[in-house]
C-alpha cells in the first residue's frame, strides 16, 4: 500500500501530538517495511529524519510556501492522487477539504476534546476554530481513530458522531522506554541535571490542566523532604508554581527541566522513585505508559483516560485532593513491597501497548478501509 499522512505536527510539535505522529510512522516502517509512506508537511524541521521508505512532500510554489495553512487544507488534495495513495491518515485532527472527491479513503486521529471539556483554558476564538476544524474533519473522514474510549465518548457526546464510525486504537510509546539504561548513562544524566539519589517526577507541560501544583501541596502537607522534578515546557501556570514554592520554602527541593531529549527522559524515568501524573483530563496520558515501560512506579488520576492507560499497574488518586496525593506518595516511598509490585504490574501493562500490537491494529484498519472503498 501507499499510505499518506497529514504531517504538520510530526515536524512542528515536540510533545504529545508530535510524538504520536513520529512514533506512528516509525512503527509502521519498522513492522511493515514493504509498504510506502508519504508525509505531507507544510513546513519541515529537524524533528524527524525520514527513513528510506518515507517520502516527504512539502509546498514548492511561492504561493503555497507563503500560505501554508491553505496548502494544508486545500492544496494537498490534488497531490494525493498524483502520488497514487491507497489511503490517507490525518495524524492530528485534520483532514483536507475536498478529500472525498479524490476517491481515497481516509482516517483522522482525534486525540481529545479538551477545548470543549475545559473551555476556560482556551480563548473563545480558538475554541470555535478547534471545534469547527475537528467536526468538519470527522465528517470528511471515512473513519475516525480515537486514542482512547474517553475520546470516543466525547466525540459522541459533544459532536454527535456515529459510534460506528469511531475506532479506538490506543497509542504506543517510543520503544526506547522499554530498553534499560546502563548505570554509567544514569550517572551521566544525574550529574547533567543535578538530580539527587532519590526524587519524585512529573512529566508534562507545566499547565493548569496537568495540575502540578497539587503534587507540591501534597509534598508540603506530608512534610516530604524528597527532591521534586517537574519536567515539561513552562506556561503562565508556572508563576503559580513559583509563588507556592517560595511561600512554602521548598525551593531547594525543586528541579525544573525542559528541552530534554528522549535519551535523557529514558534515564530520568528509570531513576525516579515514582512518576506522578495528577492531570484533570487527558486524551490518553502518554507519560503514564512511558513511565511504566521504563519500570517506574506511577501514581495518576482516577478520572478521564488515565485508568485506561495505567490499567492495574498504577495507584489512582483524586486529582482534586492534594492531601490524598501527598499521603499516596508517602506510602509508596515507605513501602518497598508496594513499589516492587507496582513496577511488576506496570511493566506488564506497558507490554499490552507495545508497538507491534498497536501497529497491527492500525494496519488492519487501513487494509479494511482500502478493501471496502
Amino acid at each position: 500500500m501507499i499510505i499518506g499522512f497529514e504531517a504538520k505536527r510530526l515536524f512542528q510539535n515536540f510533545s504529545g501530538l508530535g510524538n504520536y505522529s513520529r512514533n506512528t510512522v516509525n512503527l509502521l516502517v519498522r513492522y511493515y517495511p514493504d509498504d510506502q509512506y508519504i508525509l505531507f508537511a507544510p513546513k519541515l524541521s529537524n524533528a524527524f529524519t525520514a527513513p528510506e521508505q518515507v517520502k516527504v512532500v512539502s509546498p514548492e510554489s511561492r504561493f503555497s510556501k507563503r500560505f501554508r495553512a491553505y496548502w494544508r487544507l486545500f492544496g494537498v488534495c490534488k497531490l494525493l492522487k498524483r502520488n497514487n495513495l491507497d489511503i490517507f491518515h490525518g495524524l492530528s485532527h485534520v483532514i483536507p477539504i475536498g478529500i472525498r472527491n479524490t476517491g481515497i479513503p481516509s482516517v483522522v486521529t482525534i486525540h481529545d476534546l479538551i477545548f470543549l471539556r475545559y473551555p476556560e483554558f482556551y480563548r473563545k476564538l480558538d475554541r470555535k476554530l478547534y471545534y469547527l476544524n475537528t467536526l468538519k474533519s470527522c465528517q470528511r473522514a471515512t473513519k475516525i481513530l480515537a486514542i482512547s474510549h474517553q475520546t470516543k465518548k466525547d466525540l459522541i457526546y459533544f459532536m454527535g458522531i456515529d459510534p460506528g464510525k469511531i475506532e479506538v486504537i490506543y497509542q504506543s510509546c517510543n520503544s526506547i522506554f522499554y530498553q534499560q539504561v546502563t548505570d554509567d548513562e544514569k550517572e551521566y544524566v544525574r550529574r547533567k541535571f543535578n538530580l539527587q539519589e532519590k526524587f519524585i517526577l512529573c512529566v508534562g507541560t507545566i499547565e493548569q490542566r496537568k495540575n502540578q501544583l497539587a503534587i507540591l501541596q501534597g509534598v508540603v502537607k506530608e512534610k516530604l523532604s524528597i527532591q521534586v522534578v517537574l519536567l515539561g515546557k513552562p506556561t503562565e501556570y508556572k508563576k503559580q508554581i513559583d509563588e507556592f514554592v517560595m511561600e512554602s520554602g521548598i525551593r531547594n527541593q525543586m528541579v525544573f527541566l525542559h528541552d530534554t531529549n528522549t535519551s535523557d527522559l529514558q534515564a530520568i524515568y528509570q531513576m525516579a522513585e515514582v512518576m506522578i501524573y495528577p492531570s484533570f483530563f487527558e486524551g490518553f496520558g502518554l507519560p503514564v505508559l512511558e513511565a511504566q515501560a521504563s519500570g517506574c512506579p506511577v501514581i495518576t488520576s482516577n478520572i478521564s483516560s488515565m485508568p485506561e492507560a495505567g490499567g492495574d499497574g498504577a495507584l489512582y488518586i483524586d486529582p482534586y485532593n492534594s492531601s490524598e496525593i501527598g499521603v499516596t506518595i508517602r506510602n509508596l516511598l515507605m513501602n518497598s513491597d508496594l513499589r516492587s509490585e507496582l513496577i511488576r504490574k506496570g511493566t506488564a501493562n506497558a507490554h499490552l501497548f507495545n508497538g507491534e500490537i498497536v501497529t497491527e491494529r492500525l494496519m488492519n484498519l487501513y487494509r479494511s478501509l482500502v478493501k471496502e472503498y
